[in-house]
This record gives structure tokens, sequence and C-alpha cells, in this order.
């Protein structure tokens, strides 16, 4: 492959990148569907998982897979009895349990806002960050036959927090506690005790995770709602929204799968999570499988202003069918997480829980720099008190001086292979009838005149893990949520200051900024003499694609790329006050030219 075919894939991917991050979700929004109070989840098959068991007989499960679930699973609640609602505060949270299901209905983080108001929305509203909104089934409600029988649970308090109980015409109870402790953490216990003479046949189960939603009707939903889980040590990321799409690329349709399923065995953890939040279940045995279905949600506006997604998506743990005799009980322990996706707090909780609980976080394939650029972010931030704003300006400038030396290198390399231009032609024109002659007296005259072909592009190769390092980091951070800078009023998010009327598009000011920095700083920087003409051109369309791929992501981002451009001009103005260095070998004359 060579440079005009990489330079394609390259436009093709941010081409792509605008589609689905810009015209899709501007131009075809999904539609909104009908409100519904309950949703049914439908029947698995779920292979085998470990159990600790406890009681007069006293077993380890070692069952198979478990066959399919006869009939739906569904959370059958007799809404003849009265809901009862029960909630437990601390420095963190503020949890509501209830007894329909037995299990956490909602947790609202009072120190984190549902929205953040912007030019185009002034009125911050009086709601806090909230997740589990809308769930069908609480989390840790037990899903199967055999488990609901009215769906009813009492609720009483405890010394630590909350338990739910009910006992089953089977002669099945089910008793559950739940303790909030510190960071966001909710330690959890369930017992499935056999209160009958005789043997129980259990199905396989599902045990909510909890719902994904997007915290408010601006939020970028469709983009960052989904599940994640962890089987083997291998963090894997599933986001709603294209997964049950009704359409391939924004455009192909096709029949949306009903559900998502994992593969994998041996979860360790599962999640729900929007941009900056997540609902974690870490349970002590591990779990067979991951199910995930999509929820629709109410339709939900702010003002003139519609949210991305009007869907949810729910998760489910799946545990395998058992058998317990009488008096026998199965306990199965439970750690959740519910809070803000800020990494020193899950890096912590990992630490805590032994796992990798902190990978919620996204970083992706370049996470050792994304980590590194937040810690770094943080501590800056923190030690000069700083507003986040200005402390991106900083971290930009540290790392265009770190990489200043290289990046000068390679400019000089440019200029004097530019100068070198006239030789180089010779060299192609005489020996342009044996291609591979040719390349080796190019090597021989790059070698004597001490240049490297690559010095031009290493730079930017180099460069370009920190880059997708910061992007990725922009994209989670969330102490970026609400950080103001200039007429920016929240950096995790694009700076709009108004719609365009007529086509209610909006104006982002900081990437129009960036682009224009950046055909700046391409009219500046020389080309490399071995680029051909259309290449060369292609690189001067790299500012508008840059600019349609950043148009609408986090502002922050755009402000790291238009102080680095910036930085860059400033880099390649101080390296034309330099003198090209002389030439070591005298060019060479071309032969004349065949007469016809």
């Amino acid at each position: 492959m060579d440079r005009k075919d990489i330079l394609i894939v390259v436009v093709c991917a941010a081409m792509l990148g605008l589609w689905v991050g810009v015209i899709v979700p501007k131009y075809f929004p999904s539609r909104p569907p009908l409100p519904s109070s309950t949703n049914a989840v439908n029947s698995a098959q779920s292979p085998m998982a470990t159990n600790a068991v406890y009681g007069t007989n006293t077993t380890t499960s070692t069952a198979t897979a478990a066959p399919p679930v006869t009939a739906p699973s569904q959370l059958e609640v007799n809404t003849n009895v009265p809901e009862q609602l029960m909630v437990v505060t601390n420095k963190n949270a503020r949890y509501t349990f209830t007894s329909y299901g037995g299990g956490l209905k909602l947790v609202e983080l009072p120190d984190y806002p549902e929205t953040i108001p912007s030019w185009r929305n002034k009125r911050q509203t009086s709601g806090i960050a909230s997740l589990n909104t809308f769930t069908p089934s609480p989390t840790l409600a037990i899903l199967g036959n055999g488990f609901q029988d009215g769906g009813v649970f009492h609720l009483t308090r405890t010394a630590t927090g909350v338990r739910a109980e009910k006992t089953l015409t089977n002669g099945l109870a089910i008793i559950k506690d739940f303790s909030p402790t510190t960071n966001f953490l909710v330690d959890a216990s369930v017992w499935l005790e056999n209160r009958s003479t005789q043997s129980l046949s259990l199905p396989a189960q599902e045990w909510t995770v909890g719902t994904a939603t997007p915290m408010n009707p601006d939020d970028r939903g469709t983009y960052y709602i989904g599940m994640m889980y962890s089987a083997d040590d291998k963090t894997h990321d599933t986001m709603g929204g294209g997964y049950f799409s009704s359409s391939h690329f924004g455009c192909v349709p096709r029949t949306p799968p009903a559900e998502y399923r994992t593969s994998q065995t041996n979860i360790s953890w599962a999640a729900v999570h929007n941009q900056f939040f997540a609902l974690a279940v870490v349970p002590h045995d591990a779990a067979s499988a991951v199910v995930m279905r999509k929820v629709d949600l109410p339709k939900l506006e702010s003002g003139a202003v519609k949210m991305y997604s009007s869907n949810g998506y729910t998760a489910a743990l799946i545990y395998p069918a058992m058998t317990l005799s009488a008096t026998q009980t199965v306990q199965r322990q439970f750690v959740l997480y519910a809070g803000p996706k800020e990494y020193r707090t899950l890096s912590k909780v990992a630490g805590e829980l032994n796992n990798n609980l902190d990978s919620v976080m996204n970083f992706g394939w370049f996470g050792f720099f994304s980590k590194a650029l937040l810690l770094v972010m943080n501590f800056i931030h923190a030690t000069l008190r700083v507003p986040y704003g200005w402390v991106i300006v900083l971290i930009t400038v540290i790392l265009r001086v770190a990489f200043w030396p290289l990046t000068a290198a390679g400019t000089r390399s440019m200029k004097r292979m530019q100068a070198l231009q006239p030789q180089i032609k010779a060299i192609q024109e005489k020996y342009k009838d044996d291609q591979a002659k040719a390349q080796k007296k190019m090597m021989e005259f790059w070698k004597e005149n001490k240049i490297n072909p690559a010095g031009g592009c290493l730079p930017a190769l180099i460069q370009m893990p920190v880059f997708i390092g910061f992007y990725t980091m922009i994209r989670s951070a969330i102490e970026l949520r609400g950080a103001h800078f200039f007429w920016v009023t929240d950096l995790s998010k694009p700076d709009t200051l108004f719609l365009i009327p007529g086509i209610n598009f909006p104006f982002n000011l900081l990437p129009l900024l960036m682009g224009g920095v950046m055909v700046w700083q391409a009219h500046l920087t020389p080309p490399s003499p071995s680029m051909d003409p259309g290449q060369q051109k292609m690189m001067r369309y790299m500012p508008a694609i840059f600019l349609l791929f950043l148009y609408n992501y986090s502002s922050g981002m755009a402000l790291y790329m238009f102080v680095s451009t910036l930085l860059g001009i400033v880099q390649t103005k101080m390296t034309k006050t330099q003198t090209a260095p002389a030439t070591a070998t005298p060019a060479l004359t071309p032969p004349p030219k065949k007469k016809k």
C-alpha cells in the first residue's frame, strides 16, 4: 500500500466518522417510541457457573450448560400490592430500593448535576445525575420462571442498609442484603434458601445489572450508551445504539437483533454506562454469560432540544439452572459500583476488588497515554489550581516543547530535501528506465547527504499515539464536564453558540478556529519533495477533514488541536529563519533528451 492508498483510507475513515458523528444524529434521528412502563425480557440459554452453597446438605453444582428457559423471563409484579420504597443516603449517593423485584431501583449523585447550562440552554435544571433511571427491573432482581411469584418483596432496614425478603409458594425463600459503603460501592448478599421438605429444581436465572440511559435530553446517547463486561481479564464494550440499529452505516436497512448475548464465559463484572457514569455489578462467583436488550424510554425533551437516543439498554448476568435439596441454601455475593467514570476512584476500587473495573473508562489501545495524560491533567489542576481549559493549554505546550527537537529535525530534513530537489530529479530522470538502479542511486545519494527520507513523517507518526490517547481521554474525562473556557461552557461537549437559522445546524466556533489555523499551517509547511502533486493537493484537504471529524466532538479536543497548531506555526516560523545547509553533492546533469 503506497502513500496515496493510505491517504484514501484516511479520508474514507474521516468521512465515515463525519457520517456517524454528525450527519446521522442530525438528519436521521431515531424515532422515539411510545412510553413503556414494562419491558419484556426474553428467555435465554445460560451455561454453567460456580455457586457457593451452604446448609445441612452442602454441594457445589457441576452441571453443564443450562437448557433454554421455556417461557419469557420478565419482572412479574402484582401491582395490586402498593410499591414499598426505602431510601439510604451517604456522602456519595442517595440509594432508592424497591419492593418490586427486591432490588436497587435508583441511584442519585448529589455532587453531579443532571444538565450543564450552555449558550443554547442557559437554565440548569434542579435535577441531579441519576443511574438506573426508567429501568424495567431493579438491580439484582432475579428474572426467570420460578423466581417471581408476584415479584413483591418485603423491605426492612438493617444496621447498614436494607433487606429484601420473599418466600415463594414452592418454599423457596429469597433474601437480599444491601449495604452502601464508600467510593460509590454497595455490598450485596443474596441467599436462595429451600425451606421446603423436598428438592427444588430451579431454572436458569438472569440477575439484573441495571439500565443505561442518557443522562439528560441533550446527551449523546447513541454513541456512548451501552454495556461493558470483563471475561478472563479482557474488557469488551458493546454500544447499544450501534448494535441494535435498524440500519448499517446509517443508511442500509436491516432487522435489528433482539438481544446481545456474550459468547465468553467466566464473567467477572458487567456494567451499563453512558458517557460519564456507570453502574457495575461485580459478582464474587463469576457469571456464565451476559445479556443486553434494548429498552424503550419515554420521549424526553428540553425546550426545542431532543435527546439523541430514545432508547436505554438493560443488562443481566446469567447463572445456570440448579437443584436445591431440602434445607439447602445457596449464597451469592456482589459488589455494586454506581457512580462517575472517574479514573482515580475506579482505579482505587479496582485495586480493592483485584479486578480491571477501571477499564470501564474505555481508553482503548493507547490507554497508557490516556491514563498518563489524565493523571497529569488532574495533577496540574490540583497543584496550580487553574481551570481545566488552561490545563489543556499548558499540557499542549508541554507536549509541543517535548517534541520540539524531533519536529524541528523533521522540518529541517524536509527543507534539506527541498534544497536537494534538483539532484533528486536529475537522478530520477537519468535512471527512469531502470527503477531498481534509480532506487539504489537514490539511497546512495541520501546516505552521502545524511538524509532520512522518512524524517518528515517520523515526528507525526511518533506523536500519533499521544494524539489518540488525548482523544480518548477527552472523551471519558468527567473532570471536563461543566469545565469553562472563555465562551465554552462545557469542555466535554461541542461549544455551540447558536443554531444557524433555517437549517438548525450548530455553530461551533472553536473547531472553526482550529480549521483556520490548520489551513494557515498547511500553507507554511513545506511539502515533502517525494510527494507527487496529487498527494500534495490531498494533504491540503486535511484541515477540512479534521474540521469535519472534530466539529461535533468535545470542545476540549478542538482546544488542544487549536493550541498545538498555533505552536506548530511558531516552530515553522522559527525554523524558516535558519539557513538551509549546503549540499554535499553537486547537481547531476541530466542526459540530453533523445531526438525523435
